[in-house]
């Protein structure tokens, strides 16, 4: 077996089915309800050439804050069992995505130490039946549960689809870099990661 991994995760308010493929080629079979939600979903995959299936039911009639921060769970969870012991991983990735006038850095670590610096500004409340403030949800949910170390700037911009779309292709990148296989050893002086 690969370093693929599929998760069921039901609550009171989402049911969740969530596959990864670390090896992919940058596959999507995204349902989340929220179509906005889904199109960055389908960009981080094809950027971070993982293939990813999720499959969400939430309640949306109460807000789209369950629903996203679940799969943010969720898919950190399949990140980290995907990954494994993390031997000959190249372990860091950094990238910048510029989307027309706006420009997102993210940096990453492997690190097994969960952290999110999240630097970014956003003027609309929600894009479609998105909240803008679950960008940072979501990253924090996915970083923690992935245990790994996630930067995210907006350097400048004016348009808040592009800020974010920029962002979900840079964080596509970062974990490109960062989960191949570059070598045997651990990259680590401290022999674990």
């Amino acid at each position: 077996m690969g370093r693929e991994y599929c998760i069921n995760r039901k609550t009171n308010e989402t049911n969740i089915e969530a596959y990864i493929n670390l090896d992919g080629i940058g596959n999507s079979e995204i349902s989340t309800g929220i179509g906005f939600f889904d199109h960055m979903l389908e960009l981080l995959a094809f950027h971070s050439s993982i293939d990813i299936k999720i499959k969400c039911k939430g309640d949306l009639n109460v807000c789209d804050h369950h629903s996203i921060e679940d799969i943010g769970i969720a898919l950190g969870k399949a990140f980290k069992e995907a990954i494994s012991d993390k031997k000959g991983i190249e372990r860091y990735g950094s990238f910048y995505v510029p989307m027309d006038e706006s420009l997102a850095f993210v940096s990453i670590d492997i690190s097994g130490r969960p952290f999110l610096v999240f630097d970014c500004d956003f003027k609309r409340t929600s894009i479609n039946n998105f909240s803008t403030e679950m960008v940072e949800e979501f990253l924090r949910a996915f970083a923690f549960n992935a245990k790994i170390t996630l930067h995210s700037k907006i350097l400048y911009g004016k348009n808040d689809h592009h800020k974010i779309e920029a962002i979900f292709k840079a964080l596509g990148r970062s974990l490109k870099i960062a989960k191949e296989i570059t070598s045997e050893k651990l990259q680590s002086t401290k022999g674990t990661i």
